[in-house]
């Protein structure tokens, strides 16, 4: 499945959005290559994130064919290790949507790398097409909690010493109207991870 024609646009305005946060926050945002907390633990990726997944990794195959089948194979791995808890349908790689799925997907791989990350870089190996969970990590986000209130919430290693003004003041802004409008012309609503998304598993999603 390709990558719909609007996740380039998608994709060049929360990258401008990232980059004008980031120019904002100064020295309080410490992200840099090589810095991998957020690439532990599993974590939801929608269809629109699967399908840029593998398109990126398409043209990474006809470009260095090498890097692609090395990230293929951690992919595979990742899943050897971990598919047997993991919350879903495993030939597929859809997120499972009851309950019980949801609260067993809380500690399902919390310490696993990512299959994308190269452990010996510390840099992503499909970073140009990353998921959107990637590409607005660091920057304070605007969130609902559990009370249906509206929090900031940024990564724990930025903003250490910021005031609360300061962390306003550097907001970043997702827009999350223009990505649901994709994934409503995508047709699916589901979900699944890096791994299966890499290997093509979740790209039958209807």
């Amino acid at each position: 499945m390709p990558s719909p024609a609007r996740d380039t646009e998608l994709v060049q305005i929360v990258d401008a959005s990232f980059a004008d946060a980031a120019r904002r926050a100064g020295p309080h945002l410490v992200c840099r290559p090589g810095c991998t907390q957020c690439c532990y633990g599993a974590f939801r990726i929608n269809a629109l994130d699967a399908a840029r997944l593998r398109a990126g990794l398409e043209a990474l195959r006809a470009a260095d064919p090498s890097q692609a089948q090395t990230i293929e194979t951690r992919a595979r791995a990742w899943l050897a290790e971990h598919s047997a808890n993991f919350p879903g349908d495993r030939q597929t790689g859809i997120l499972g949507t009851r309950k019980e799925d949801q609260e067993k997907f809380e500690n399902f791989a919390n310490d696993a790398p990512c299959p994308a990350l190269d452990l010996a870089t510390g840099l992503c190996s499909v970073y140009a097409w990353r998921p959107m969970t990637c590409r607005v990590f660091g920057p304070p986000l605007r969130t609902e909690t559990e009370n249906g209130s509206e929090a900031l919430g940024h990564c724990e290693l930025c903003f250490t010493a910021a005031t609360p003004e300061e962390v306003a003041a550097c907001e970043m802004a997702v827009p999350h109207d223009l990505e649901s409008e994709i994934l409503d012309q995508l047709g699916s609503q589901q979900e699944t991870i890096v791994a299966f998304a890499l290997l093509g598993c979740a790209l039958s999603m209807p």
